[in-house]
């Protein structure tokens, strides 16, 4: 049978069929370069709607405060307090884990470190020894030079029969630049499992926790800020953005031009509630 096609709805009737939007950032709003089409626009609307809306990013590389500068710089008039980032999930998952007070090797810029302190961790440099690690981002480290320290780390900690946590906010893989595509911290959890996989082939326990999309933390913390109401996730990627939305079962919207090809949505699996062909009102 052929495919049934993704329904396809325009900004405003969404802004008017639900009381709550969520909206990823890269991809929907921003790529690394500056803003998409129509998102000022869409921002300005929300805005003056005066219904909950939030921006949930798996980015893990910027506070809140920091990120919201550096939308406002691209003329995206988003406050700190519309921001859930993955990274501020760490509070409640160290102290769920009782890791407060641990080491932790933190991969990241500036910005990382300070969510990883902030949720009771202690950072410390990759090159030392460290009883939790953390990998928010794929930037602010010698690449190659950082992974060869952790692995080793890791394998020496798993030798002596200590135990290991191991947490990766952002679980996305790839992102759009502007530019075309680049790898997020993701494919950097992968390369590290890949490794831990090949020297203990019978460990399947040592994998990273993900915390951000698709994962249920993300949307939970969306749903009490908004405290309550119909939501929506605008997204571009087919395996967070909209497969988290249907787990958590909330609908959802496609953007075209991001990630995910639209033509993937209407093939089945994992498929969004609608189609959004441009992010301008009116």
């Amino acid at each position: 049978m052929p495919a049934i096609p993704v329904p396809v709805i325009a900004i405003e009737d969404l802004m008017d069929r639900y009381e709550v939007l969520l909206l990823d950032a890269y991809g929907v709003l921003v790529t690394r370069d500056g803003p998409l089409p129509g998102a000022a626009a869409l921002v300005d609307a929300l805005n003056r709607r005066g219904r909950p809306w939030y921006l949930l990013t798996n980015g893990a590389a910027r506070l809140p405060e920091n990120a919201a500068r550096r939308y406002q710089g691209f003329g995206l008039a988003i406050p700190a307090e519309r921001i859930i980032t993955s990274a501020s999930l760490l509070v409640p998952h160290f102290r769920a884990e009782g890791l407060i007070g641990k080491r932790c090797a933190v991969l990241g810029p500036a910005d990382s470190l300070r969510y990883v302190e902030l949720a009771g961790g202690r950072p410390v440099p990759a090159g030392e020894d460290f009883e939790v690690l953390v990998v928010c981002d794929q930037s602010g480290f010698p690449f190659l030079d950082t992974l060869d320290a952790v692995i080793s780390r890791l394998f020496a900690r798993i030798d002596a029969g200590l135990p290991v946590p191991l947490i990766l906010p952002n679980p996305d893989l790839v992102y759009p630049t502007g530019r075309g595509f680049g790898i997020t911290s993701g494919c950097i959890a992968l390369v590290i499992e890949a490794a831990l996989r090949l020297r203990y082939p019978n460990r399947p326990d040592l994998a990273f926790v993900r915390l951000g999309k698709p994962h249920a933390a993300i949307f939970e913390e969306a749903a009490r800020r908004a405290g309550g109401g119909d939501m929506v996730m605008i997204g571009d990627q087919l395996e967070t953005d909209i497969r988290g939305a249907a787990a958590f079962g909330i609908d959802s919207a496609l953007v075209a031009g991001g990630v995910a090809d639209v033509g993937q949505a209407a093939e089945g699996g994992v498929r969004p509630t609608w189609l959004l062909a441009s992010l301008n009102p009116g």
